[in-house]
């Protein structure tokens, strides 16, 4: 290994190993989340405002009626959105972030503007790659 670097060492007191991200790791598990594009959507989409689940699924495109429900469960869980149940007929619900969830879209954000501004070079490269002989 080169001087002055370090392999990640995961959480050592949840793994027992220093090396290596155990599967049961929760910064792992918590990564796997987080990283999951549906998450990444919900959680910039509801960073502009509270929304009830028909209008997050009309905005976040592609999302099916199963995934948004079990995304919006388990960012509900994380604490990073809140789910408001209003006693109407039919009942409404509406889903807001929570003040740790802007935390974590104010830290995905210079990723997003990675994302956002790097597409071309990203998209020469893939063409690039795809005229490659097999």
């Amino acid at each position: 290994m080169q001087e002055g670097t370090e392999i990640s060492s995961g959480h050592p007191a949840e793994t027992g190993r220093g090396d290596v991200y155990a599967a049961n790791c929760p910064t792992r598990l918590l990564l796997d989340r987080i990283a999951d594009k549906w998450t990444v959507l919900l959680l910039t989409t509801l960073a502009d405002e509270p929304m009830r689940f028909n209008a997050l699924k009309r905005r976040v495109e592609g999302v099916s009626q199963k995934m948004l429900s079990q995304t919006l469960r388990q960012i509900e869980r994380d604490g990073l959105v809140t789910r408001t149940v209003e006693a109407t007929v039919p009942v409404s619900v509406t889903y807001a972030i929570t003040p740790l969830g802007l935390t974590l879209v104010r830290a995905l954000q210079p990723v997003i503007d990675w994302a956002e501004t790097r597409m071309p070079e990203v998209a020469r490269a893939q063409a690039g790659y795809d005229r490659r002989p097999a």
